[in-house]
């Protein structure tokens, strides 16, 4: 295998940060080499030097998406670290709620907008939109859109499918979740239609305008932005603020903090879980 060299990682981190907002430093070495390695070899280049260059004069940009589609990280399980989802049945849906009809008595359906941003393969978009079924039966009395993006088109084809190796429902998902919200297809599982149809899923670079999005009531931005320089992060989670709804609610990693990032969001806490709130 190619080895990457102290300046090309220089060069590479500064390109793939600007492409996708995902930001690898000197210690990083190890994962270019496992994951661009073979693009390396694929195009015939003898250095990632070579391989950087052959990437910017690609006028079609097609090596660009398949250096993003090798980067991006898909770490994810359905009901991932469970809190968030707690939180979201028992505090946020609840007071949202709540709201909602108190603002205006007499409209229906309910409209409830959630954006899962950086979803990768959908576990956590799916994660989101069972909560929804179980606490709400009557769907019919809110009008839920559930809105999943992502940078990888991979990803986001995979989660709008809907279709689960053994191992991956295995990750966070109870036997009893798995029977009434999947079905077995050979060796894999699909979710269900009355829940697939909760949710649709489109591409977006979180480093790109949101263009077209509207707001949302409740947004899920979760280990993301750790992947981010300092600077992008301050970025992003002010692109957040004007997307979410003055009421509405942030849910980041429970690793992750917005106290020296962005002034505009509170912090406000229940029970083990933090969520964020624009400040009045």
């Amino acid at each position: 295998m190619i080895k990457v060299t102290p300046e090309e990682i220089k060069v590479l981190s500064k390109y793939v940060a600007d492409i996708s907002g995902i930001f690898l430093d000197q210690s990083k070495a190890y994962l270019i080499e496992s994951r661009l390695g073979s693009l390396v070899e694929e195009f015939g280049c003898t250095s990632y030097r070579e391989f950087y260059f052959k990437a910017k004069s690609d006028a079609s940009r097609s090596l660009e998406k398949r250096i993003i589609e090798a980067i991006a990280t898909y770490e994810t399980s359905f009901f991932r670290d469970t809190y968030p989802f707690e939180l979201l049945k028992y505090k946020i849906l609840p007071d949202l709620i709540d709201k909602r009809r108190e603002k205006s008595p007499n409209f229906f359906p309910v409209p409830i907008r959630i954006w899962s941003a950086a979803c990768s393969t959908g576990q956590e978009v799916y994660s989101i939109a069972i909560v929804l079924k179980e606490l709400l039966p009557d769907l019919k009395k809110f009008n839920v859109k559930i809105l999943g993006t992502d940078i990888s088109g991979r990803a986001i084809a995979r989660a709008s499918y809907g279709e689960y190796n053994k191992f991956e429902i295995e990750r966070g998902l109870s036997e009893e979740r798995l029977q009434k919200y999947f079905s077995r297809n050979s060796n894999a599982w699909k979710i269900k239609d009355e829940i697939r149809t909760m949710a649709t899923f489109k591409k977006q670079n979180l480093m790109k305008p949101f263009t077209g999005m509207g707001k949302f009531d409740i947004i899920f931005c979760r280990n993301v932005a750790i992947y981010f320089t300092p600077r992008d992060r301050v970025t992003l989670f002010n692109k957040i603020g004007d997307v979410l709804e003055p009421d509405g609610y942030l849910i980041i990693g429970s690793t992750e903090s917005l106290a020296s990032i962005c002034p505009k969001f509170e912090p406000k806490r229940y029970l083990r879980s933090v969520f964020y709130q624009l400040r009045g």
